[in-house]
């Protein structure tokens, strides 16, 4: 709960094209309001250390001054004060670490959630025109800059300004003339870090964006590193991979550049100003206009000054680079869906019929937008009836599924499930209707047991068994090192691709939806398994509606209906028998994919009798 309210805080914040650091940063307020009271704390501990530090000086000012005037009782007094100073300030800068620490540790966990929940639910459309690799980078990189702001660069940051501030204030307590002489070299050191820090802040922008593209690269081709091996592109793949790398090292030594000369200008020009007023103030002592105890107050003073300011010109360049960070990732939170569901969703009823039907749809991908994927389509399918849709490459069968998952929204049109307008519905809601088998079926990183309960998360482990049975997954599944509880790898690498295909078909018989969605669901498995796959899908649509996007004859004979498409829109419909015999696009399909099978069906067949 937390978590979406910080992101929805998030949203509402508006930001400029150009927003300076700090302004930036100010975006990370509503993650940081849940926690106000921990930052209360740590501050209060911030003030306390600062306070302390900056009472050194006045000790060991007491100190100089007294070391021919003081008792030798008062003077170890004095320093077991010191002693005691240095215990309460290791102890106050001890609880102020831990507590910002733990403070930046929270709030860049609730950031990454924030980000991941809003890109879960992002349609497909937005990932066509967006790497998957650079998202996970914002999410894992960039959010590890943001921690080390919060956790860390801030706090230093509020520690040197109190001592900055209360530095300079003590002083002019301790000598106007001297802090005169150090004030004048305070607009040297701040005018290099507001005309550096523009570039260090446009570097590490940068610098972020060549890493994402090392990360982008990476996952994709490493994901997908059997396909490179068996055409032999390591080498290649080694070689876009190292520019990408070099780009980013050289992206990255561009900003490394400008925090050097940011950090050389400013240090060097702070400590010779305490060189300076040190030199001022030697002439001072001789001249008994101040005692040697002020001068060492003052010179200490000054040398804090000078180490915040120089702290702070470090630091500055953090907040800079995280600035981008956040910038980036606010990008993410703010990304608009093309998808997206109405204020006043309409409620499916507890008892959907399954009609489906699609009134002059039409459709083009954000990728693709001169294409017409669909165009002007119209059919409909009656509650219970298995429709099988066949077509060319691109003739827009896997589209109708998307669109009836609303991964996509048609441009013009109407699409209904049970005489409900599935735009008028929420897409959680939509998608409680219908089970979906895809022809490249997705196995995660868990087990068995894990991957089936995907269809539906509620459901007991003999209901899982249960829907592996009727998939015909059981047999396999127990001979696993674990049976249900073994580990199927990344992408389900440890299984074939007819397995990987009946594990996707027990989720959609545990889903038991009312609409069946079957993207070429038996592709991937031998005759053997395919037959007692299709007595499982037989069983399983005989209650229910069923689309199949089928190639295989034997799937497609037992439809109640077949409808061919052809560049978005319906050439035919009918059986196969009809079809068959009509001399239309059907017929050519079924001569040329359809030929051979039947041939080895009738061959079989014979053999047979």
């Amino acid at each position: 709960m937390r978590r979406q309210a910080n992101s929805r805080s998030w949203n509402r914040v508006e930001t400029g094209d150009e927003a300076p650091g700090a302004v930036a940063l100010t975006q990370l307020f509503p993650f940081l309001r849940p926690y106000r009271w921990t930052m209360l704390l740590a501050f209060v501990t911030l003030i306390t250390t600062a306070a302390i530090s900056l009472s050194l000086p006045v000790a060991v000012r007491r100190v100089v001054d007294g070391l021919l005037i003081e008792s030798p009782r008062l003077m170890d007094l004095y320093f077991v004060a010191a002693i005691v100073i240095a215990g309460l300030l290791a102890l106050g800068s001890g609880i102020r670490f831990y507590l910002v620490s733990r403070l930046g540790e929270r709030v860049v966990a609730d950031i990454r959630s924030a980000v991941y929940d809003r890109m879960i639910c992002m349609s497909p459309a937005y990932f066509e025109t967006r790497l998957t690799g650079e998202v996970l980078s914002r999410i894992t990189t960039d959010t590890t800059l943001i921690q080390t702001v919060v956790g860390s660069s801030m706090s230093i940051a509020l520690r040197n300004l109190l001592i900055l501030s209360g530095g300079v204030t003590m002083m002019f307590v301790t000598s106007t003339r001297l802090a005169f002489l150090a004030i004048l070299v305070v607009p040297l050191v701040v005018v290099p870090i507001l005309l550096l820090g523009r570039r260090v802040r446009h570097h590490s922008m940068l610098a972020q964006d060549r890493i994402a593209e090392c990360s982008s690269h990476a996952s994709e081709t490493l994901l997908a590193v059997q396909t490179v091996q068996a055409f032999n592109l390591e080498p290649s793949s080694s070689a876009r991979f190292g520019g990408h790398t070099e780009s980013a090292y050289r992206a990255a030594m561009r900003r490394v550049t400008a925090r050097t000369q940011l950090t050389v200008i400013v240090i060097f020009l702070a400590f010779a100003g305490v060189v300076g007023v040190l030199w001022a103030g030697a002439y001072g002592v001789r001249s008994d206009v101040m005692t040697g105890g002020e001068l060492v107050q003052f010179v200490i003073l000054a040398v804090m000054v000078a180490g915040a300011v120089a702290a702070l010109s470090e630091v500055w360049g953090e907040i800079l680079r995280s600035a981008g960070a956040t910038d980036r990732l606010l990008e993410l939170l703010h990304a608009e869906d093309s998808v997206s569901d109405p204020e006043c969703p309409v409620q499916f009823p507890s008892v959907v019929s399954g009609e489906i039907t699609f009134s002059e749809v039409s459709f083009r991908y954000p990728s693709r937008p001169n294409h017409a994927a669909l165009n002007e389509l119209s059919f409909s399918i009656e509650p219970g009836e298995t429709v099988a849709f066949v077509g060319p490459s691109g003739a827009g069968k896997s589209t109708i599924f998307r669109l009836l998952l609303r991964y996509f929204d048609p441009v013009a049109g109407k699409i209904e499930i049970g005489g409900i307008d599935i735009r008028q519905s929420s897409r959680r809601d939509v998608r409680k209707c219908l089970s979906y088998v895809p022809q490249e079926p997705a196995v995660f990183a868990t087990s068995a047991m894990e991957n089936i309960r995907f269809g539906r998360i509620d459901a007991t482990d003999e209901e899982v068994i249960a829907a592996a049975k009727a998939s015909a997954a059981h047999e396999f599944l127990q001979e696993l090192p674990n049976g249900y509880f073994s580990d199927l790898g990344e992408r389900g690498v440890k299984l074939s691709g007819g397995q990987r295909q009946r594990i996707a078909i027990a989720r959609a018989i545990l889903r038991d939806a009312p609409v069946l969605l079957l993207d070429e669901a038996t592709s991937a498995l031998d005759a053997e398994s395919e037959r007692s796959i299709q007595v499982a899908v037989d069983r399983l649509s005989a209650d229910r509606t069923t689309l199949i996007i089928a190639h295989r004859l034997a799937t497609i004979k037992k439809a109640d209906r077949i409808i061919v498409l052809d560049r978005g829109r319906v050439e035919a419909e009918g059986n196969h028998d009809e079809l068959s015999d009509s001399d239309g696009l059907y017929a050519r399909l079924a001569s040329l994919q359809f030929a051979r099978e039947e041939n080895s069906v009738t061959a079989s067949s014979r053999s047979e009798s």
